[in-house]
């Protein structure tokens, strides 16, 4: 079962595909990116499967953003968060996708191209 639910212009040759599929028996939400070229037509392996069961926190964490949080404006990203090692930016209130698992349990699943 797939379920297309949008896709967002990346730029002339990519679009970012947003889906609901039923992978391997395990139902989730993919989020890949989609490429129209002369060498290759499909998906690529850039992108993030969120299953079905981190579906309720996944929607959480995007709702609790605000226009604010994503304006482009220097000054807002500064006094929300820090910039640690990893360049990215981190925020107190960040929250853990699955509470249930560490980081040495950490579950990948192949996706395959479609």
């Amino acid at each position: 079962m797939e379920k297309d639910i949008g896709k967002i212009n990346k730029n002339d040759t990519t679009d970012i595909i947003v889906r609901v599929d039923d992978f391997g028996g395990r139902k989730g939400l993919t989020i890949r990116e989609f490429v129209t070229s002369d060498r290759y037509t499909g998906f690529t392996k850039q992108g993030v499967r969120i299953l079905s069961k981190d579906f309720k926190s996944f929607k959480e964490m995007i709702n609790s953003i605000t226009h604010e949080d994503m304006s482009d404006s220097e000054d807002s990203s500064v006094s929300t968060g820090k910039t640690g090692s990893t360049g990215h930016k981190e925020s107190k209130s960040q929250k853990q996708l699955s509470t249930e698992s560490s980081g040495e349990d950490f579950e990948t699943e192949k996706i395959e191209d479609y």
